[in-house]
């Protein structure tokens, strides 16, 4: 048996959330499961023992410190609440764009904040991030969703030393295409700004990642159970690549670094100035 644990799950009402919940629950951890929505957190994550649920809109600093102040302890936060936001660039309007951003990348910072103090003074927790593939390779299509992701990967891999001193551990989760509810009419949106330019490219892409819902390869309840495996290790990784394609993802991506640093190494290494 694990050593019992308090993990702290943002966005439990749905989806990997929900699945992270109930994967603790089975290892013998009890479980705080937020959500917006109560009755639909408490509906998808089931009854049992060591759960408790509670309101949090992530994007409030208020929300967020009164949730973790209920709890006298946490060992694991799970930022795993988020939104997925499609569409051209310019077709997605600056505050369309911006609301994103709230969401997935400064509302995990601003729970993140408020849990940080009751790790600090345990001096021992970790805090797990889902992020994704599109948090280490841009694709059309996606550039509001990448930039959130691309966002908590320098945030993370910054926060990860400034906390090790207090025996607290972060980790980086980049899955690839799991069978979630992200794609779903009520996670997703699109732009909100139709540009004639796009039009044909953009039907094309929503009908795409429209019938891409419920058919990506991923199983989320295996994700979930790995992750209650990676959050037991003495010491979790930076980053937990999450399933085959993110895997090749993660391959094609260091190749195209190494590809890129020896196209213009020469010219790279003529930029200091001269040696005395």
């Amino acid at each position: 048996m694990t050593d019992k644990k308090v993990w702290f799950i943002t966005g439990a009402g749905r989806g990997l959330g929900a699945d992270i919940a109930r994967a603790a629950l089975a290892a013998g951890h009890a479980v705080v499961a937020t959500g917006r929505d109560t009755d639909r957190v408490a509906r998808a994550v089931g009854a049992a023992d060591d759960l408790l649920v509670t309101r949090l809109d992530i994007t409030s600093a208020d929300e967020a410190r009164a949730a973790v102040d209920r709890f006298g302890r946490i060992d694991v936060l799970v930022n795993n609440a988020a939104a997925a936001q499609m569409g051209f660039f310019e077709e997605t309007s600056p505050e369309l764009f911006e609301r994103h951003l709230a969401t997935n990348l400064l509302g995990p910072m601003t729970v993140t904040r408020a849990v940080l103090p009751v790790l600090r003074a345990q001096r021992s927790g970790l805090v797990l991030t889902i992020s994704s593939t599109a948090g280490l390779q841009g694709l059309e299509f996606v550039s509001a969703y990448a930039a959130a992701k691309f966002g908590l990967e320098g945030w993370m891999e910054s926060l990860a030393p400034e906390i090790a001193p207090y025996g607290i551990g972060a980790t980086l989760v980049e899955p690839g295409a799991f069978r979630t509810e992200l794609l779903s009419g009520e996670s997703s949106t699109y732009g909100d700004q139709p540009v004639d330019d796009y039009a044909d490219r953009t039907a094309d892409a929503v009908a795409r990642w429209r019938s891409f819902h419920g058919a990506q390869d991923g199983d989320p309840a295996k994700l979930a159970a790995a992750l209650v495996t990676v959050a037991a290790l003495e010491k979790p990784p930076l980053r937990f690549i999450a399933g085959t394609d993110a895997v090749a993802v993660a391959e094609r991506k260091a190749a195209d670094l190494r590809a890129q640093v020896d196209a213009f190494r020469d010219l790279s290494l003529s930029l200091d100035h001269p040696r005395k």
